[in-house]
């Protein structure tokens, strides 16, 4: 049995009973304990369950309000993140006019962009700056400072937003969901996004695998309209999708 449909089962499983052995797992998908600790391992790094003694447990909410700060998700899934943004920065082309949104996989990606005939723009003043003192050409937007995440939201953004149009475009998400989206937990963030997106040819989400099948407050595009980059395929319902791109 491939991995990916062991995954699947493994989750509709745990969503019908919401605890199961490893043994258990291992009578109902006939294979070994190893390969099922392995699994479970997987899936619990990815956020799909939790991963107790003997067996996993189903999470139960993937639907969240909560906002992480910069200094918190610095510290999370840090080479995936970076696997992600170089993989990001290289889609960037000759004379692109570049959105950058805030967050902390596409500040990654400044450690990779190399094309110097592009314009960045960005609602994020640590991305403006670092590009700016490595002699990029960057425009901020203006407005008022979210201090969580660092991001310039507001009136003042979106108007700015409204004038631009975008080659190609990069975006961070708290949750990815085929019914409601890209979501953020802030609606004032959430609408920076959206209209972002509404003024770019190309848009990219940048994902780790366990923003799938999480839910937050706000959606700011639908799923079918962006690549999603991301670090692991992902499984469940999001397995045929054909708009997700796995780091190689």
């Amino acid at each position: 049995m491939l991995t990916e449909k062991r995954y699947e089962l493994i989750l509709d499983l745990l969503e019908d009973r919401k605890t199961i052995t490893v043994l258990e797992l291992k009578d109902l998908l006939g294979t070994s304990e190893s390969t099922i600790r392995r699994d479970l391992s997987a899936l619990d790094q990815a956020g799909k369950l939790t991963k107790v003694f003997g067996g996993a447990v189903a999470l139960e909410n993937t639907f969240s309000t909560y906002e992480p700060s910069v200094a918190q998700k610095e510290g999370i899934r840090i080479d995936e993140k970076k696997r992600i943004a170089r993989l990001a920065a290289s889609l960037i082309l000759p004379e692109s006019f570049v959105y950058l949104d805030a967050g902390t996989t596409t500040g990654y990606m400044l450690d990779y962009i190399a094309e110097r005939s592009a314009v960045y723009v960005t609602n994020a003043v640590s991305h403006a700056k670092r590009l700016a003192a490595t002699g990029f050409r960057v425009l901020l937007i203006g407005g008022e400072l979210k201090g969580v995440t660092e991001a310039v939201i507001g009136t003042q953004a979106i108007l700015s937003l409204q004038d631009f149009h975008f080659t190609r475009a990069f975006f961070g998400a708290n949750g990815i969901s085929k019914k409601e989206g890209f979501t953020t937990p802030d609606l004032n963030e959430a609408l920076v996004k959206k209209t972002a997106f509404q003024q770019t040819q190309k848009a990219y989400v940048l994902a780790d695998a366990s923003k799938f099948g999480n839910v937050s407050s706000v959606t700011f595009a639908p799923f079918a309209y962006a690549e999603i980059l991301t670090d692991q395929k992902p499984f469940g319902d999001f397995l045929e999708s054909k708009n997700i791109r796995v780091v190689p």
